[in-house]
């Protein structure tokens, strides 16, 4: 058993799932609670590495099939024997969708692990409360867990809870304490062999990163998380670090890049994301589709329009069954934003209305962006103003730096200068939000090249050039050709070339 717990915190969880299994086996009628132990970790072992049906056979060995000889029930016999039923019974309820009857079952077994006040208690309480999507409840219980783990002599499990209560944080939209915590994490981590623990810690930094950070800080946190985490076959940091950097992908304005690595998490087959967190990435897949522009359905790994429409309408089952406060708005969000135009603002009033119920100011502030950016592009700016405002204001509230420039960048198109934001990104200089190319075809378009002429000289579609002038335009807050030449008039050479090569004289304004 030592070593299965041992390889769990640093090794193939995939072998320290079956050391833990053997154990169980091995020690249910000699000492039943190691036995119990081992079985609890095994079901550990089994989530981590995405490991549903392992997770289930772990949970078999807590407590025997069928009553005594006596006809009665084990639980009218012994208290014990009620907590684990109720544990067993509770997370298969998780493991099959089943929310209510486990938050039934469970919610006595949460109230039994924190009146422990122990640490390793504590932990198994806050990861109840994440499955089941109680996140006050599993902040406040891996709170205590925290200062009860600093406390103790053993400081074995204090990155792991800082991991459980950071990624509690992260669920919450609070991305600067999830960074702290997490970086702390770290920190508890350096002195002992828990690679796997720091595998998630790194994911969670990727994703805090990726929503109040720069794309090199998230690609760095990644990797680490990814190195680990292919080794060792966690598919829970993989899901995540891959999220992470679809996340940054599309908050920097690259959705294509975003729809490309989400495609592969969100669909069945080897490389599906992990069967507990997958749902979550789904509206990004959504949003990232829409925004790439390609109909939801062209392009390398993506969904047709029709899989979309499926997609969604699996997370909205998953949204009704309570595992996401704030899933049941999103999911409208995520309806909006393929709906046709009579259909979708409606949609988009209904999100918001939904959005009002949790305390999820970043979704909130996502769907108050995507209405704006809607209604700006119908032509109505005064009413993309009001959502673009509110969007700022949302992304501001919990930290979500790069959304914040975003929506500040929105909200330039739409004709406003912006409110004043505490965000870095904010005050950065226009043209370090664009990427190489898009920089390349700014310069081009600045010049006078037509859409066609800058697709030949760089050897991409007129299609994708099209892509990223919108997103050009709205990370410079320009609505025209003109406005985006005198944009990048200290760009330009004077010879009229950035590379000083002769150019045009005038910079074209008509459509391609």
């Amino acid at each position: 058993m030592t070593l299965g717990v041992r390889l769990s915190r640093d090794g193939p969880v995939s072998d320290a799932h079956n050391l833990l299994l053997l154990a169980a086996g091995s020690l249910r009628t000699t000492d039943p609670d190691r036995s119990r132990e081992a079985g609890v970790q095994a079901v550990l072992a089994a989530w981590s590495g995405g490991d549903r049906d392992g997770c289930l056979a772990a949970l078999d060995t807590l407590c025997p099939e069928g009553p005594p000889r006596d006809g009665t029930s084990r639980a009218d016999h012994d208290p014990v024997e009620t907590f684990w039923r109720a544990y067993r019974d509770g997370m298969r309820g998780v493991l099959n969708g089943d929310f209510g009857r486990a938050a039934t079952l469970l919610r006595p077994v949460l109230d039994v692990l924190t009146a422990r006040q122990e640490a390793s208690r504590l932990l198994s309480a806050g990861t109840i409360a994440l499955m089941l999507g109680d996140l006050g409840a599993a902040r406040q219980v891996l709170g205590l867990a925290l200062a009860t783990a600093r406390r103790e002599t053993t400081p074995v499990l204090l990155p792991r809870v800082l991991e459980h209560l950071a990624y509690a944080e992260l669920r919450e939209g609070r991305y600067h304490q999830a960074r702290v915590h997490a970086e702390a994490g770290l920190e508890a981590a350096a002195g002992q062999t828990q690679r796997n623990v720091t595998a998630g810690l790194s994911a969670v930094l990727a994703l805090a990163a990726s929503i109040a950070g720069d794309p090199a800080t998230v690609a760095t946190h990644a990797r680490s998380a990814l190195r680990i985490a292919h080794a060792h076959g966690l598919s829970q940091a993989r899901t995540l670090a891959e999220w992470a950097r679809a996340r940054a992908d599309l908050g920097h304005g690259h959705a294509e890049h975003a729809a490309a690595r989400l495609a592969p998490l969100v669909q069945e087959g080897p490389r599906q994301g992990h069967f507990g967190l997958w749902m979550m990435a789904v509206p990004c897949y959504v949003e990232a589709a829409v925004l790439a522009g390609h109909d939801l359905g062209t392009g390398t790994g993506a969904l047709t329009g029709t899989d979309v429409e499926i997609l969604i309408d699996r997370y909205a089952r998953w949204a009704s069954l309570g595992a996401d406060p704030q899933a049941p708005a999103v999911v409208l969000r995520c309806r909006a934003l393929v709906a046709g135009d009579e259909d979708r603002e409606d949609l988009f009033g209904a999100a918001l209305a939904r959005h009002e119920n949790v305390d999820s100011p970043y979704e909130h502030a996502r769907t108050h962006l995507a209405y704006g950016m809607w209604l700006r592009r119908r032509r109505r700016p005064g009413e993309a103003r009001a959502q673009l405002r509110r969007a700022v204001m949302g992304f501001d509230q919990c930290g979500a730096d790069v959304w914040t420039a975003r929506a500040d960048a929105e909200l330039r198109a739409a004709g406003e200068t912006p409110v004043a934001s505490s965000s870095p990104a904010s005050g950065a200089a226009p043209l370090t939000l664009l990427t190489p190319q898009q920089l390349r075809i700014a310069r081009s378009v600045a010049l006078g090249a037509t859409n066609r002429e800058v697709a030949r000289q760089l050897s991409i579609s007129t299609r994708t050039v099209e892509y990223h002038l919108r997103n050009i335009f709205t990370h410079l807050g320009v609505r025209s050709r003109v406005a985006l030449a005198r944009c990048l008039g200290p760009e330009l050479s004077p010879s009229g070339r950035a590379d000083g090569s002769a150019g045009p004289q005038a910079v074209r304004t008509a459509p391609d």
